[in-house]
């Protein structure tokens, strides 16, 4: 649970992060246009692409930090459904990491190379990197990799027989006010007191 509760507050700082840094991306990337051969159109569209996938990443890490958040919630309150939905959620995640890593990694690695039918986006895309902050692309990997092994973590624990018992735990019987939880006794009747001396009629 702590560790979902974790991984939500992350995907919610990253989303606000992506959006306070495209501000200065698009600056930098308009200053670095500048010395290309191409169009205001072609800047003006990149530039569009960039507000858009800022606005579209930030939307999906909100989205993964309130659903982590609930299912966080769900596994507190002991929730069986809510395990299950983990473990989905975990696979997914582990696979959205390493197809982010590797992403990531091929974009460093193997450059853009231009195309003869269109140099200048060619030009314009291989601009888009350099226009980011340097700490970010290493903030993206290592989120990549923190995420990929925190979906791991949450799944085994998961799996450990402390959340089996945690899960298949008996609620406690809940007693209704109004009706007593324990037999109540009920009053001894008094014998009848015998008299000392018969009645006169037996005397005689």
């Amino acid at each position: 649970m702590a560790a979902l509760l974790l991984m939500a507050v992350v995907a919610v700082g990253y989303a606000m992060a992506g959006l306070l840094v495209v501000g200065g991306t698009v600056d930098r990337f308009r200053a670095a246009a500048t010395g290309t051969a191409a169009s205001a159109d072609q800047v003006g569209g990149t530039v569009a692409l960039l507000h858009t996938t800022a606005v579209v990443s930030a939307v999906v890490s909100l989205l993964v930090g309130v659903l982590l958040a609930g299912l966080a919630l769900g596994l507190g309150s002991g929730r069986a459904g809510a395990r299950v939905a983990v473990w989905v959620v975990c696979g997914l995640g582990v696979l959205g990491g390493c197809c982010g890593l590797a992403l990531l990694v091929g974009q460093r690695s193997v450059p853009l190379q231009p195309s003869a039918d269109d140099p200048a986006s060619t030009e314009l895309l291989g601009l888009i990197a350099d226009a980011y902050p340097g700490w970010w692309i290493p903030l993206g990997g290592g989120l990549s990799v923190g995420q990929t092994l925190g979906y791991l973590v949450v799944a085994a624990l998961l799996a450990l027989p402390a959340a089996n018992a945690w899960f298949h735990r008996r609620p406690a019987p809940v007693a209704h006010p109004g009706f007593p939880t324990r037999p109540v006794p009920h009053p001894q009747q008094p014998l009848p007191i015998m008299s000392p001396h018969p009645p006169a009629e037996d005397r005689q």
